[in-house]
C-alpha cells in the first residue's frame, strides 16, 4: 500500500483509510456525508442461513460504528459452480437479505465469482451527519472505555470446525455475533461519542491499537473486566486458536504492553479475531455511567474496560 500514489487532496473527504477507519465518510453537504464500507469472509459457522445473516451484520455495522445510517447494500459472493449444492447458496443469501431487510437496508445488486472458496459479504452505503461522526482518531485523554460485547468469537468457530464445541456454546456464540450494532449507534449519537470503533478481525488489541495511534493517546485495558464467551477460555488453552493471533500480534508489534499477571488464555483472546464484535467506546468520564446504563438495556455484557491516557511509552497497556 505504501508504493500506491497518493490521491489528489479532497476537502470532502472527511474520513479515508489513513487511519485504519471501520468506513469512509464522505461529505456531500454541511449536513449530510454519505458512509462506505465493505466486508466478506469464510463460513464461521456450519448453517448457511446463519452464516448469510452473521455476513450481513458484520458488515452493516460498520456503518453504525461511525455512527451513521445504513441504507443500501451490494452482494459479493464466491461459490464453486460445480460440486457445492446451490441451496446452500440460497440459504446463505436469504439469511444475508431478511437481515438487511430487518434493519431497513435496500439490497440493490452485488457480484458472484466462481470461486472454489465459498465467500459472502456485502458492500453497505448509509448516511451520517458530519457533526454527528464518531471515529476511530476520536478518543481523547481521560475517557472511559467501553465495550458492548463479550470477545471471543474466533476461538469458538475454529472449536466449532474441529467439533470440539457443544451446541449451546456455539448458539451463544451465534447470538452475540447477530446482536446488531444498531443500539449503539444510536446511543452514540444521542450521547455526542466522538471516538468509536467495531472490533473485528484486528481483535480487541488491534483495533483498540488502531485507536490510539489514530487519537495520538495510550489506552489501558483491564482484562478482568473484558467479558468473555462461554468456554472461549477453554478453547484458547487447548489451542483453538485462528491464524490471525498470530498475524494480530505482528500488525501491532512491540507497542502493546501485557502484564505477567495476564494468562495465557486471556492472551490469547486479547488477539483473538472477532466477527460482528462489540462497539468500543471512547466517552469523558461525566457521561460515562449514563451512556453504559443505556447501552446495557439492549447489550447485556456491555462494561467499562478500561481508560485513555496521554500517550506513553507504549500504545496500548494491558493489566
Amino acid at each position: 500500500m505504501s508504493e500506491l500514489p497518493k490521491q489528489p487532496f479532497d476537502e470532502n473527504l472527511i474520513v479515508g483509510f489513513e487511519t485504519a477507519d471501520d468506513a469512509g465518510v464522505y461529505r456531500l453537504r454541511d449536513d449530510l456525508a454519505i458512509v462506505q464500507t465493505v466486508d466478506f469472509f469464510t463460513p464461521i459457522v456450519d448453517e448457511p442461513y446463519d452464516f448469510g445473516r452473521i455476513a450481513a451484520l458484520n458488515a452493516i455495522n460498520d456503518v453504525w460504528a461511525m455512527a451513521g445510517v445504513p441504507l443500501t447494500a451490494l452482494a459479493i459472493t464466491c461459490f464453486p459452480k460445480k460440486g457445492v449444492d446451490p441451496d446452500i447458496l440460497a440459504a446463505i443469501m436469504r439469511g444475508g437479505l431478511e437481515t438487511l431487510n430487518a434493519f431497513g437496508v435496500t439490497l440493490i445488486g452485488g457480484h458472484s465469482v466462481d470461486n472454489q472458496q465459498i465467500m459472502f459479504g456485502y458492500s453497505v452505503t448509509g448516511v451520517v451527519n458530519p457533526k454527528e461522526i464518531a471515529r476511530n482518531a476520536g478518543a481523547q485523554a481521560g475517557d472511559v472505555l467501553i465495550l458492548t460485547k463479550p470477545i471471543g468469537t474466533g476461538v469458538i468457530s475454529t472449536g466449532i470446525k474441529f467439533g470440539k464445541v457443544s451446541a449451546e456454546i456455539a448458539a451463544a456464540s451465534v447470538r452475540t455475533m447477530l446482536t446488531p450494532g444498531k443500539f449503539a449507534a444510536e446511543a452514540m449519537r444521542e450521547f455526542h461519542v466522538k471516538g468509536a470503533t467495531d472490533i473485528t478481525g484486528f481483535a480487541l488489541i488491534g483495533h483498540a491499537w488502531e485507536m490510539a495511534c489514530a487519537s495520538n493517546v495510550t489506552i489501558e485495558i483491564e482484562s478482568g473486566r473484558v467479558q468473555v464467551l462461554e468456554g472461549a477460555l477453554e478453547l484458547a488453552g487447548a489451542g483453538m486458536l485462528t491464524s490471525g493471533d498470530k498475524s494480530n500480534r505482528e500488525y501491532v508489534g512491540e507497542d502493546v504492553q501485557i502484564g505477567e499477571e495476564v494468562s495465557k488464555e486471556m492472551n490469547h483472546l486479547l488477539f483473538d479475531p472477532q466477527t460482528a464484535g462489540g462497539m468500543l467506546i471512547a466517552i469523558p468520564g461525566d457521561r460515562a455511567n449514563a451512556l453504559l446504563a443505556r447501552l446495557c438495556e439492549q447489550y447485556e455484557h456491555a462494561t467499562v474496560i478500561g481508560r485513555v491516557t496521554a500517550p506513553g511509552a507504549k500504545r496500548i497497556i494491558v493489566t
